[in-house]
């Protein structure tokens, strides 16, 4: 999977997307797109720890919105749409350990070559898109670390919690834009 094309992986990723997103799923559906995404990660050479680490990463929005849709819907409708939002979130990092930046941001650049025309900054959508799918791994590394920090001062912070998540969140971002800048991306 690291030697597929970076084309490639974009374009089922957005296959993806828009299949889990359009076609209507059941509940059998669901668990068979969340095997499989378990599945491309032992093929991509991961391990179950990788896989559940990405899943540990996730659990409080998995938890948050299935509780959520659960309570204001379905528990059958929160599984749906919960298993959907995870098996894609688990694909884009997926797609972000098999996949160099650069050449994904190759990619979006011949991708959006035709958009020029039009005015639009193709490099600033290109490394948008690319630093917003690589995003995803990073902040729930962030949403992590505040828990286990919250864990070691015996301090429940419960949905306070996004606070600390928004500022390292926010520093993240500062840092990447300081980056960009002295590399002359900015």
């Amino acid at each position: 999977m690291h030697r597929m094309p970076a084309g490639f992986k974009l374009v089922a990723l957005a296959i993806s997307a828009l299949l889990l997103s359009l076609v209507p799923q059941t509940a059998a559906t669901i668990g068979v797109v969340l095997i499989a995404v378990g599945v491309l990660y032992l093929t991509a050479g991961f391990g179950v720890r990788v896989i559940a680490t990405e899943l540990w990463r996730l659990r409080w929005l998995a938890l948050v919105l299935g509780v959520a849709l659960a309570v204001f819907i379905s528990p059958l409708t929160a599984w749906i749409s919960t298993g959907r939002v995870m098996a894609l979130l688990l694909l884009a990092s997926l797609l972000t350990f098999t996949t160099r930046m650069a050449d994904l941001l190759d990619v979006l650049h011949r991708v959006l070559r035709p958009a020029r025309r039009l005015g639009v900054d193709t490099d600033a959508v290109a490394m948008t898109l690319s630093l917003t799918i690589t995003m995803i791994p990073i902040i729930a590394g962030f949403a992590g670390q505040i828990r286990d920090a919250q864990r070691a001062r015996g301090v429940r912070l419960g949905v306070r919690a996004a606070v600390p998540l928004l500022v390292r969140a926010l520093r993240h971002a500062d840092d990447v834009s300081d980056a960009l800048l002295a590399r002359g991306l900015g």
